[in-house]
């Protein structure tokens, strides 16, 4: 075990020497890296946060349940003990059909046609407010007070919420496309830097397996070299979005004055940054194995 974790230590310090052997180049190269990504990570981000806009600053989706016309005050009474007990309400108002006709009458100007006319034609009405749910918990909840006794038809006001989820979903779907096509770039970038590298140790490689040296062992610092400059592209990535939301953030406060609202973006987590970094340092290593898989098995010590 221990033979076997200073092999890997060995393997590290070779790697970090490789790395800053040549600072520019490799530099240019996970620049280039961290740039790609910086683009679905800053969609991602703007994504993000905009679901969290509308979730605390889009008012809470309105359902409006209207009785039949014939509705009883015991089917007012059970709709409104049901409803109490109903998950995802955060309230509830009834609206009968007296008042909603005084305000018809009142908005509308047609108080004198209202005075002739010999039944109220208005149901009664439960205006609901509902906790923020995606736009299908919505409809779900819609379908089944619909299924009510004495409950002629149920609407649901939330337009503006079913636009920013489907925007949202859209952009997410086309994140993982960016990011899909971005991943596999990653790999054909680091698998042609790795088969550079073993074109030139290709002489050092050939006296390594003269002496010895197990493939296992030869390749173990270009795998090293292919995460790290996976992680080190994510880390850029993560900077460049970092500093572009505190500069729109500086923006912001003069537009947050203004509108008296809490305007802000916020950075990625603690969580999502190791993840991005993980996935890079991950797809960093698959484009070194798979470049050493297919050119280390071609050198052959003379």
């Amino acid at each position: 075990m221990r033979v076997w974790i200073s092999q890997h230590w060995q393997a590290l310090g070779v790697t970090a020497k490789q790395f800053f052997f040549k600072p520019v180049s490799n530099f240019l190269s996970v620049a280039v890296i961290g740039i790609a990504f910086s683009f679905p990570l800053g969609i991602y981000t703007l994504l993000d946060n905009l679901q969290s806009f509308s979730d605390h600053f889009v008012h809470s989706p309105q359902i409006s349940l209207f009785l039949e016309i014939d509705a009883t005050e015991s089917d007012i009474e059970n709709i409104n003990s049901r409803l109490e007990s109903f998950d995802g309400i955060t309230s509830f108002q009834f609206v009968s059909n007296e008042i909603a006709l005084a305000q018809l009458q009142h908005e509308s100007g047609m108080g004198d046609i209202a005075l002739h006319l010999k039944k109220n034609p208005l149901p009664h009405a439960f205006i609901i407010h509902t906790q923020h749910m995606p736009p299908d918990k919505l409809e779900e909840n819609r379908l089944t007070l619909q299924q009510w006794p004495a409950v002629s038809y149920v609407q649901v006001d939330s337009d503006w919420t079913r636009k920013v989820h489907a925007f949202v979903k859209l952009g997410r779907v086309a994140v993982i496309m960016l990011s899909s096509l971005l991943g596999v770039a990653l790999v054909i970038v680091i698998f042609n830097t790795i088969r550079l590298q073993i074109l030139t140790k290709q002489e050092e490689i050939e006296v390594s397996k003269l002496i010895g040296a197990t493939d296992r062992f030869i390749r173990r610092p270009f795998l090293y070299f292919g995460a790290l400059q996976g992680v080190v592209g994510a880390l850029i990535a993560w900077i460049i979005i970092a500093v572009g939301a505190q500069k729109i953030n500086d923006n912001l406060t003069e537009l947050s004055q203004l509108y008296e609202l809490s305007l802000r973006l916020n950075p990625l987590s603690l969580f999502q940054v190791l993840l991005l970094g993980v996935v890079a340092g991950f797809l960093g290593w698959l484009g070194a194995r798979l470049s050493v898989a297919q050119h280390l098995s071609q050198i052959e010590p003379k």
